[in-house]
């Protein structure tokens, strides 16, 4: 099987990384996914897009000179029209890790997304200090 840029194939996904998905293919090739070629969105976990032991469609991209395959599932699916996009969900239902939060409801007036920010933007700055706090109080 030819593994030229372009090529459109199956494959299964081996492992999954912070950064990407290796893939298993024909002829027992492996190739990587990257994080940023998985969905057309922006992605942050990507074990909410694919999951270990699925079957994927890919697109080889290129081969670098030690004959890694580098990859693209979003590539791999064809373009949707806006039409039909607002029919099809964007991303395949997987099951969600453990301690998954669902996005909260947007707020609707101005009074209710300032204190939902300022909620969030004290969360953070307390968990920084609590942070600042344990590293300054190590002994080295």
């Amino acid at each position: 099987m030819e593994f030229t840029p372009g090529t459109i194939m199956e494959g299964t996904v081996k492992s999954i990384a912070n950064f990407g998905a290796f893939i298993n293919l024909p002829e027992g090739k492996t190739g990587l996914v990257h994080i940023s070629e998985v969905a057309a969105t922006y992605v942050t976990d990507i074990h909410q897009y694919i999951s270990e032991g699925q079957a994927v469609r890919v697109k080889v991209l290129n081969t670098d000179e030690r004959g890694r395959l580098s990859l693209s599932i979003k590539q791999a699916e064809p373009p949707q029209d806006s039409a039909s996009s607002q029919n099809r969900p964007v991303r395949k239902t997987v099951s969600r890790p453990a301690g998954f939060q669902a996005p909260r409801p947007e707020p609707e007036s101005f009074e209710d997304k300032l204190k939902q920010f300022m909620a969030d933007s004290n969360s953070k700055i307390s968990g920084v200090r609590q942070y600042e706090h344990r590293s300054r109080t190590r002994k080295r």
